[in-house]
């Protein structure tokens, strides 16, 4: 039995259609129910719906052999999984946004507001750039326009939600789509079996 880690939402809900066409159904998923797991002991396969940033926690810990998350959760909490496959899907991108009028005159030390510090500290380490990061948790985009910082650190996609509150993107910090990943000592266990469903999987790519 493989046991797999899904997002809760629509990206989820992609990612297990793309699973079904590889051969790895199971109906009870689709039932309108509030259940969390579901198998199908005829494909060996066992689903189970979680917060799309705990993916990598139930990998990592192995009650799940693999799994499917962001760039962005890898990129932040760094878990020790095996990164098999870009699904060239949820495809977006970490980025730097501010103010239109707002530029870096690298005389002071720059705010930063953000979900994902590890990321920007990172980005701004390699830059060699003194920051302070201020972690918010939600509506990301107020924070430079009420002056709490100068820019953020944050998922883009479409650019609507910037544009709406007069902000822009400034820089590019690195593409993000979801990953196929796995846990390593179940990888090591049921080697045939994953590499089987990674193969399947990318087929269809």
């Amino acid at each position: 039995m493989i046991n797999i880690a899904l997002p809760k939402g629509r990206l989820g809900e992609k990612i297990y259609l793309a699973f079904e066409k590889a051969g790895y159904e199971c109906p009870s998923i689709k039932e309108n129910n509030r259940k969390l797991i579901f198998e199908n002991a005829e494909k060996g396969v066992r689903y189970f719906w979680v917060k799309p940033s705990d993916v990598s926690i139930y990998v990592e810990r192995g009650v799940a052999d693999v799994g499917v998350c962001g760039k962005d959760i890898l990129a932040e909490y760094s878990p020790d999984v095996y990164e098999l496959l870009d699904l060239k899907t949820g495809i977006c991108k970490m980025a730097v946004a501010a103010k239109k009028d707002w530029y870096d005159d690298g005389q002071t030390t720059l705010k930063v507001a953000t979900k994902f510090v590890n990321c920007a500290k990172a980005y701004y380490a390699s830059k060699c750039r003194d920051i302070d990061v201020i972690k918010l948790n939600g509506s990301i985009e107020i924070a430079p326009i009420l002056g709490l910082s100068d820019v953020i650190v944050d998922i883009v996609e479409t650019g609507t939600t910037l544009k709406e509150n007069d902000l822009e993107v400034k820089e590019t910090i690195f593409p993000i789509s979801a990953r196929l990943i796995a846990n390593k000592a179940s990888f090591k266990f049921k080697t045939s079996e994953i590499e089987t469903l990674e193969a399947k999987v990318k087929s269809l790519l």
